[in-house]
């Protein structure tokens, strides 16, 4: 019988090489899946965040699928940065669609999110973020105001294109007294996500995506019925 005494080689380098080796490779292995772990926490942590944000605007109601996973990025000259567009699906077919944009305010950027139909109608607008004037500004919040309400049922279809600016400039919507910047900032918000998303609608790609929509729509029509 061949014996192997653990004794007689543990101190030679070959035994300490490999013994060394060994605990790194373990110590790398427990770091690789610990990070793993905290880095799919952090993931799930934002889908929950953004899928709450959604809620906001757009109940779950309105939707079968994750809109999440269908994103499309819209860009215009009045945005620093690019917006999301989500579309929401029912059914396979799209049932509503969100924006969410950011745009310079008084004291900052404010990141907002709109809701609307298919057809580009509004069906709700919030904040998600700003660091505008408290007191004065913040009257952007839900919590604060019910200001941004204002904008549910809006579109560039019922409203002109002068409309879309606060009454101090001749527009249709309010402003806060003492704070003028803000809301009109998130009026052009506003007024520019309708504009990408009409842009979108009318692409290529935007028309073919909806064209399901206008094939459901036809199918539950009167005439269709009869």
């Amino acid at each position: 019988m061949i014996s192997f005494d653990i004794q007689q080689h543990k101190e030679k380098p070959i035994y300490q090489a490999l013994l060394l080796g060994g605990a790194c490779a373990v110590v790398s292995l427990l770091l690789i899946l610990g990070n793993h772990t905290t880095t799919q926490a952090i993931e799930d942590h934002r889908t929950a965040d953004k899928l709450a944000m959604l809620a906001q605007v757009l109940p779950q109601s309105y939707y079968t699928n994750d809109p999440l996973n269908e994103t499309r990025e819209l860009n215009h000259q009045a945005l620093s940065a690019p917006a999301t567009l989500m579309l929401a699906k029912k059914d396979g077919v799209v049932s509503a669609a969100a924006v969410q944009l950011s745009i310079a305010g008084w004291g900052g950027i404010i990141n907002m999110i709109m809701a609307l139909r298919p057809d580009g109608e509004l069906l709700g607008v919030r904040i998600i973020s700003h660091t505008e004037t408290p007191g004065l500004a913040d009257k952007i919040e839900m919590e604060k105001s019910d200001w941004i309400t204002g904008f549910d049922g809006k579109s560039l279809d019922n409203v002109s294109e002068k409309g879309w600016q606060v009454k101090k400039d001749g527009g249709e919507f309010d402003q806060f007294t003492g704070a003028t910047i803000t809301p009109r900032a998130v009026v052009k918000g506003v007024h520019t996500g309708l504009l990408m998303y009409r842009r979108w609608a009318e692409s290529e790609e935007g028309l073919k995506t909806l064209a399901g929509q206008a094939s459901q729509n036809a199918e539950n029509t009167p005439e269709a019925a009869s």
